[in-house]
């Protein structure tokens, strides 16, 4: 049983507060399907998180099965399912694959055979085994929320949460939803919450809670609904809702509410009595034998899957979700292809030889002049090509590593959070974000690397220059996941990102050297000075001499500059940490 007990959700606004709940009392039985309408910007959707965990109540207590969520902690995630408005699929996955992610996400399952079992039961209650390998991006829109459905009861929650399931839907789709919705409420005790706008179909839903201003108007049988509000029609609630306020509503109702919770709790008996609702306590999704036992032992509960397993999955499902998404694998291929031949095409600037002096001075001074200044125009030559190109191979880099990463969090943020509440570990998203980076790192920066020193000998340590290359790549890749992480949408996070790679290379020092009292402040942050200047210091001394000779800017040990480099990485990837494990729900 649910019951809520003078909740309030209430929030700061102008300095004053709002009560976005207030007050609101009430019971909901095991086994119940109950439907929770009002106007526009009622408090429907905040009640509804509020009844989740999301929205921490400001005041008042909710109780489930007896025990104070406040006090004695919220639904485990195997208890509860929430299906949002938003879509938690990715397009380019199929419905079966989307199901048996969920599936390996959020239960632990001791073989493949117990796992499709219960992937093909959860397709078979939601009427989605005719379409399982049709991908998600032609569903319709019933399919989608039927898909959102299944995706949520694959760990057999006892209480499911549906937020406008059925918004957008022609009336024969949303019948269809509400119908399911209906029938999942008469299977193993497990009640069904929804919230929804639209006032059809109210005879499928075994009560209504109607909301005016955040207070509870009314909650009985969908039968009396008209009756108590002294309409004719449904349709006529809402404007009568209008013609008073929601705490004058609330207390209306206290005062009235008894004998439409006894006929509720008659109505219930009688579907107990003619077998068409099952009052037991949920249990778990298994084969036949195994459900029967559960039935026997009602504390057993689904076990979530280690974090190696969560990650291994949310892996997997990102190659897939890759590769199957031609535009990015294209721009991938195109910036792996033409950022190289970018650099090579400068490479021929710095090929050039310095010549030496003769040990033995000239006999005539303007030959020994002029041999000096053949050698000094060598040196700036050579030098600033060298410079260049590094710098060059630098920035790309590090605009690679702001694509790989601007949009990876962020861009799938609801998804992300809504995986959080089903029981995926915010750790273990991260890793797999972590594991999936690597290998574009080493795949764009080894490669960019030999195609230019094929074209260009370093004429240095290579090794060491490509130590530089990754790093760099990986430092803005870390950096620009922590922005994703940290900022609440793609579009932020992108043009953050964006303004990160441009600053590089004027705050660098490589072109023109910044005045010291803004070098002391921004060198630490640019990730380009460092690997610029650590490839710099891995040339040989005739070429270093050359580039020092063109460039004002002061260059750092080799120790130093690998050392700010990984710190780079490791303040993007606490950054990130930080982003996966803060709740930005909303």
């Amino acid at each position: 049983m649910l019951e809520l007990k003078e909740v309030f959700f209430t929030i700061q606004k102008d300095g004053d507060p709002v009560h976005l709940v207030n007050r609101a009392s009430l019971t909901v039985p095991r086994g119940h399907f109950m439907a929770i309408v009002g106007p526009s910007g009622c408090g429907k959707t905040t009640l509804l998180k509020t009844i989740a965990g999301l929205n921490a109540e400001s005041d008042g207590s909710i109780w489930w099965e007896g025990r104070n969520l406040a006090e004695e902690g919220d639904l485990e995630p195997w208890e509860i399912g929430y299906v949002p408005q938003f879509s938690i699929a990715y397009d380019q996955l199929t419905v079966d694959e989307s199901v048996e992610t969920a599936t390996r996400l959020r239960v632990r399952s001791r073989n493949v055979e117990e796992l499709d079992h219960r992937i093909d039961r959860v397709l078979e209650e939601t009427g989605l085994a005719a379409i399982a390998d049709r991908q998600v991006k032609i569903l319709s829109g019933g399919q989608k929320r039927r898909l959102g459905l299944a995706m949520e009861l694959v760990s057999g929650p006892e209480l499911l949460l549906c937020d406008e399931v059925t918004s957008g839907l022609d009336p024969r789709s949303e019948r269809e939803i509400v119908n399911l919705l209906h029938n999942l409420s008469r299977r193993e005790g497990r009640t069904v919450i929804s919230v929804t706008h639209s006032l059809a179909h109210l005879e499928l839903y075994d009560s209504i809670l109607v909301l005016h201003e955040g207070c509870v108007a009314y909650h009985g049988p969908p039968s009396q609904l008209t009756h108590y509000f002294s309409v004719e029609d449904t349709e006529e609630v809402y404007p009568k809702l209008a013609g008073q306020e929601g705490e004058r509503w609330q207390n209306s109702w206290h005062k009235h509410r008894e004998p439409y919770y006894t006929k509720l709790l008659k109505n219930r008996s009688k579907l107990i009595e003619h077998g068409k609702l099952e009052p037991g306590k949920a249990v778990p999704v298994e084969s036949e034998p195994e459900a029967e036992a559960a039935a026997d032992a009602p504390d057993q509960r689904v076990r979530a899957p280690g974090v190696a397993s969560q990650v291994a999955t949310l892996l997997t499902r990102r190659w897939r979700i890759f590769f199957r998404d031609r535009g990015q694998v294209f721009l991938q291929l195109a910036i792996l292809i033409c950022f190289p031949v970018l650099v090579a095409l400068f490479s021929n600037k710095g090929q050039d030889q310095i010549r030496k002096l003769s040990d033995a001075p000239e006999e005539n001074v303007y030959l020994e002049l002029k041999n000096r200044a053949a050698v000094h125009n060598d040196q700036l030559r050579t030098g600033s090509a060298v410079s260049g190109i590094i710098m060059f191979e630098v920035v790309l880099l590090a605009l690679m590593g702001s694509n790989n990463a601007a949009r990876e969090i962020a861009g799938e943020r609801l998804i992300m959070e809504k995986e959080k509440f089903g029981g995926v570990r915010p750790g273990a998203y991260l890793l797999s974000k972590l594991a999936f980076l690597v290998c574009l790192v080493l795949a764009q920066s080894i490669w960019m690397g030999i195609f230019v020193e094929f074209f260009w000998e370093f004429r240095g340590e290579f090794l060491s220059h490509l130590l530089f290359l990754v790093l760099v790549n990986a430092a803005m890749t870390a950096v620009c996941l922590a922005i994703s992480g940290l900022m609440k949408t793609a579009e932020q996070a992108s043009l953050l990102s964006i303004y990160l790679v441009g600053f590089q290379l004027p705050l660098s020092g490589a072109v023109l050297a910044l005045p010291e009292s803004i070098e002391v402040v921004t060198r630490p942050f640019i990730s380009a000075y460092w690997a610029w200047s650590g490839s710099v210091e891995s040339l040989q001394s005739n070429i270093y001499n050359a580039v020092k000779a063109v460039i004002d800017t002061s260059l750092s040990p080799h120790h130093i500059c690998l050392f700010m480099l990984v710190a780079h990485v490791l303040v993007g990837i606490i950054g990130a940490w930080i982003g996966t494990h803060r709740h930005q729900w909303d």
